[in-house]
């Protein structure tokens, strides 16, 4: 599926996104678990967007529960394997504040799960999904791949490309991707476009390097954003100046 220019003020340029949103956006800054205004503030601006005749898929992590890293390297009685399947996991109960946030405001939405729960999720099929897309239902990929050592990241660009989407989108707490860290270097440069290989040279921390591989690989646009900024999602879908852009 290509983009296409916006036709007329609030239209989208992109017809099919996957948003990759983190566990830490569910939660208030510095804090663990899940606040609802944070969730609610996400679901109000994923409902702008989709309004607008945008599909979006939306890949979520956990690391406001658990990240499975953290018991790496830990004599805990964990294995690594283990604690990457309890990460996963956790994202499904984000998946489903989620699934709440977006159905409150009259959303049809649908939680997809890469590993079986038929309780709570349907269980992820590529086709299944695209239809569901198609019908403007929004959906919610949980529990990454379904496989322990493999990022969300990763997971959200093999899903942008099973999917036939138009860009990957990144939510983040920042403007953008930076030549340092904005926080520590009051002199860091915000990046408006960036080829796949200076990320890569650079080692600049957008995403894993797989994430990076694939997109590069099969050309699939990341775009860098601060969903923080209210309407930014809606502007990101219309193809709005916003953030850093990544590409061939």
């Amino acid at each position: 599926m290509a983009a296409t220019a916006a036709n007329s003020e609030g239209e989208p340029r992109y017809k099919r996104v996957l948003l990759k949103l983190s566990g830490e956006s569910f939660s208030h800054a510095g804090e663990r678990g899940i606040g609802m205004e944070e969730v609610m503030q996400i679901a109000r601006q994923v409902q702008q967007a989709a309004e607008s005749g945008c599909q979006i898929a939306l890949v979520i992590g956990g690391g406001n529960i658990l990240r499975g890293a953290q018991f790496k390297n830990h004599n805990v009685g964990i294995q690594e394997a283990t604690a990457h399947y309890m990460g996963m996991l956790a994202t499904v109960i984000n998946g489903l504040a989620l699934q709440d946030a977006l159905e409150t405001l009259g959303c049809s939405t649908r939680l997809m799960s890469a590993i079986r729960m038929d309780g709570v999720a349907e269980p992820y099929i590529r086709r299944r999904g695209k239809r569901h897309l198609e019908k403007g239902r929004l959906i919610i990929l949980a529990a990454g791949t379904g496989s322990p050592y493999v990022t969300t990241d990763t997971a959200a660009a093999q899903r942008a490309l099973e999917l036939g989407c138009d860009i990957l989108m990144k939510a983040t707490r920042v403007d953008g991707v930076y030549s340092d860290d904005p926080e520590k270097n009051p002199h860091a440069v915000l990046y408006r476009e960036l080829h796949y290989n200076a990320v890569r040279e650079q080692n600049l921390r957008v995403m894993d390097s797989t994430a990076i591989a694939q997109c590069m690989e099969h050309k699939m646009p990341i775009l860098v954003f601060n969903y923080k900024k209210d309407g930014n999602i809606q502007r990101a879908v219309r193809g709005e100046r916003v953030g850093t852009i990544i590409g061939g």
